[in-house]
């Protein structure tokens, strides 16, 4: 260390309510430029041949550089490097000139990029104009605002929206920012004649530049408090940046940053000196300035087509494009086989006594699929041995990670690796759905999302499963029924998890949704909601044999090879009959336990396709013969849906709904479906609602649950009108007749509990989901480019 030099700081601070040590705090921030500097940085970029920006964009870029010596010498020519040592990059038609330097948060405006422009915004984006000089391009657009209101709104709404999508506060907060934004000057006008202005944009990043502005406000600001403080640090208060007398807008402006800096600054030191630093000096430390990859010129290829106003916009463009696009990213079932193949790797690293080392590496080998699926009666070998297929492959794979002490120690490997805190059963589901889909995933590929997501909804995970449990191996499923109605827990669990894979992977079973409620059962309709894992444990249950059975011929029926005719028809194009297969058609029939061969039938003696409504009505047939018992509307209708003990869906067998039930299939699904707005009607003075449709319109499901969450609410409401109505009604009301007959207040005191069970349970899941199960936001170097 050179003599002289302060060191470095470590803080322990608290963030909210984590602990987090913050490494690498200066003990004081960087001075702003010098009138000087900000001259010989104009003087560089002038004498280097390949650049050209205004001296206006020379002095912002100069501006927001706290340190700009590098930034001179990378513009100043030598004679071995005429362009002088500035970064460069051969984009698409174009060449982009870049320096690379660290420049001041403060000095930084969150700029237009594809993933805000595509979004709805309440904000309009500015007009975008490319600037030339002699027909040669340069490295800086302008963007044209109506006046100074539209440009704080537009700051102000995106670094709102951003923080909205994701925030890596707690990542920069630690360690800072460690990635280049990417950036370039602008030259801001305005409409209403306002005088122009010169800042630097972010273009990629912007993700970055909000979390900065995030850790800057403190951990407990909400987003419009982070977008409030950003646009004031930017742009001042109107009072005091624009229409203050003096000099021109642009240098009121840089002042007012200056200030900014200035008040930052002396809060820092005064924390700093003192005897023992806190979390606000590591907030403003760690945010102050963050590395900057600067355009500063442009040239475009010969033949190039786009005009010269256009090349540097669309140069930027390509860059974005091959962060954001070409460089594909891990998807999230990637990352998954990641954590879960790495905590397995871990455990057998331990050298844990309670289990054979050998035997665990033979599973990491079945589950990365370095061991083939024709080797798996060799590793797991038995008498009989396992089937050589992949749907056996499964079953053993998840009996061995399912054992319970293995479980716990996966799922704390995981926790450690994704730096969560907790995981639940559905958590460690969707960490085994990417390795247990491997043998099959190219062949059912258009269904492998629906299957992804029924593993991330406890795929067959029941509390049975997570007991350990070893598989009974046979080459017909359906002999396995008898064992397990006899007690047999091996059977029936092997029944469990061969059945429920082979269902999940060909879209059997699915994480349903509230419009599937009301659609037809050939249109993916169910007659009630529930978790994938609740609908395994019932047609598992040792009494259910219309669901054992159901789980055996569908085990006897997948293939690894191809996907069903229920799940995906294939249909002629050209009319003309696809040529004979010698294989038998795939497909899974519905299960009649009357029948001889127990496939059930219809009139003309065609065997009856199988389809996900089935699937789930037999996992509690009794609850689906109340539903149809209790179908006929009541005088008073309300909209709830049907659970297991009459009251409305999600009851305690642990089923949920989050939106209102509709209409449309209810004498298809056997579902008490009836609209709320009948209340209205029955009661009279109201307006029936509206009840969404999903099938019904293209908007996106957030937009389709806003509109069910009003229905709901007004729903509720008109309710609570309507009771209030016949409370003033009842003393008019005459002795001969009670205002509501006790039969119908039986009724609707059902109804009510039922709702209120929906919402509990939609309130607790809502608050399952948002709770820090997998920890805090991933660094930012891991989410930063999927999401800015």
């Amino acid at each position: 260390m050179t003599t002289g030099t302060p060191a470095v700081l470590s803080l322990d601070c608290t963030w909210g309510t984590d602990s987090l040590r913050v490494t690498n705090i200066s003990p004081q921030l960087p001075p702003d430029p010098t009138d000087q500097q900000i001259a010989s940085v104009r003087a560089a970029g002038r004498a280097n041949s390949s650049t050209w920006l205004p001296d206006a964009a020379w002095e912002a870029m100069a501006r927001a550089t706290p340190r700009p010596e590098p930034l001179t010498v990378q513009l100043r020519p030598t004679s071995d490097e005429p362009a002088g040592l500035l970064m460069v990059e051969n984009v698409e038609g174009a060449t982009l000139r870049s320096v690379v330097t660290r420049v001041l948060l403060s000095e930084l405006f969150p700029g237009i990029q594809p993933r805000t422009g595509m979004e709805y915004s309440e904000v309009s984006d500015p007009q975008v104009h490319g600037i030339t000089h002699d027909g040669r391009p340069g490295a800086i657009v302008q963007y044209r605002y109506e006046d100074l209101a539209h440009l704080r709104n537009h700051v102000w709404h995106t670094i709102y929206a951003t923080l909205h999508i994701n925030s890596y506060a707690t990542s920069i907060l630690t360690r800072s920012v460690t990635r280049n934004l990417i950036t370039h000057p602008v030259e801001i006008t305005f409409d209403d004649g306002t005088e122009p202005i010169h800042v630097l944009v972010v273009r990629d990043g912007i993700t970055r530049l909000a979390s900065a502005w995030a850790v800057q406000a403190g951990h407990g600001a909400d987003p419009a408090e982070v977008a409030t403080l950003a646009t004031n640090a930017l742009l001042g208060t109107a009072s005091a940046s624009w229409a203050a007398p003096g000099p021109g807008l642009g240098q009121r402006l840089a002042a007012g940053r200056a200030q900014w800096r200035q008040d930052r600054r002396k809060e820092f030191d005064e924390e700093i000196r003192g005897a023992a630093p806190g979390l606000r000096a590591a907030q403003i430390a760690q945010s102050y300035v963050v590395p900057a990859q600067i355009a500063v010129g442009v040239e475009g290829h010969d033949g190039r087509l786009v005009s010269p106003e256009d090349i540097f916009d669309d140069a930027i463009r390509s860059v974005l494009a091959s962060v954001h696009v070409e460089f594909k990213q891990w998807d999230e079932a990637a990352q998954n086989v990641e954590i879960i193949t790495r905590a397995l790797k871990r455990i057998i690293q331990q050298d844990d006594p309670r289990w054979d080392t050998a035997d665990l590496q033979s599973v990491y080998g079945i589950a990365v699929g370095r061991i083939p699926v024709s080797e798996l009666s060799q590793v797991f070998g038995g008498d009989p041995a396992p089937p050589a297929t992949a749907l056996w492959r499964a079953v053993y794979l998840i009996s061995a990670l399912t054992q319970p002490d293995l479980l716990e120690l996966l799922k704390d490997q995981a926790k450690a690796i994704k730096g969560g805190q907790r995981m639940s059963v559905k958590g460690f589901g969707e960490l085994l759905g990417p390795i247990i889909d491997l043998p099959w995933r190219a062949k059912k590929k258009l269904v492998t999302k629906q299957a992804r997501n029924a593993w991330n909804n406890g795929g067959v995970l029941t509390n049975d499963v997570t007991q350990g449990w070893t598989p009974i191996p046979t080459k017909d499923f359906t002999t396995l029924i008898a064992p397990a109605m006899n007690g047999d827990d091996d059977a029936r669990r092997t029944l469990a998890v061969a059945g429920g894979v082979a269902l999940i992977a060909d879209k059997l079973l699915t994480r349903n949704v509230g419009s599937s409620l009301g659609a037809i059962k050939e249109k993916g309709g169910v007659p009630f909601r529930a978790d994938v894992y609740k609908v395994i444990e019932g047609l598992s249950k040792r009494t259910n044999e219309l669901g054992l059975w159901t789980l055996a011929l569908a085990a006897n029926t997948f293939r690894s090879d191809d996907l069903p005719q229920n799940s995906v028809t294939k249909q002629s194009l050209t009319g003309k009959e696809s040529t004979a297969s010698s294989e038998p058609p795939y497909v899974y029939f519905k299960v009649d336990l009357e029948a001889e061969d127990h496939i059930a039938r219809d009139a003309a003696g065609v065997p009856e396709r199988l389809y996900e409504w089935d699937v789930v009505a037999a996992s509690d047939p009794d609850r689906v013969a109340r539903a149809v018992q209790s179908s006929v509307p009541a005088p008073i209708p309300v909209s709830v849906g049907p659970s297991s003990n009459g009251e409305g869906a999600s009851g305690q067998d642990g089923t949920s709904a989050d939106e209102p039930a509709e209409t449309s299939g209810a004498q298809d699904s056997g579902a008490p479906l009836f609209q709320f707005g009948a209340v209205g009607e029955a009661i009279g003075g109201f307006v029936p609602l509206p009840s969404p449709r999903d099938e019904d319109t293209l908007a996106p499901p957030s937009q389709r649950a806003a509109g069910h969450r009003k229905a709901l609410r007004l729903g509720v409401q008109g309710a609570r009108d309507a009771l209030d109505h016949l409370h003033t009604l009842e003393p008019e009301v005459g002795d001969h007749t009670p205002i509501v007959p006790v039969d119908q207040l039986d009724q609707l005191h059902k109804l009510l509990v039922g709702i209120l069970t929906d919402v509990e349970n939609l309130r607790r899941r809502v608050v399952e989901d948002h709770a820090p199960e997998d920890g805090d936001p991933e660094s930012e170097e891991s989410q930063e480019t999927a999401l800015d």
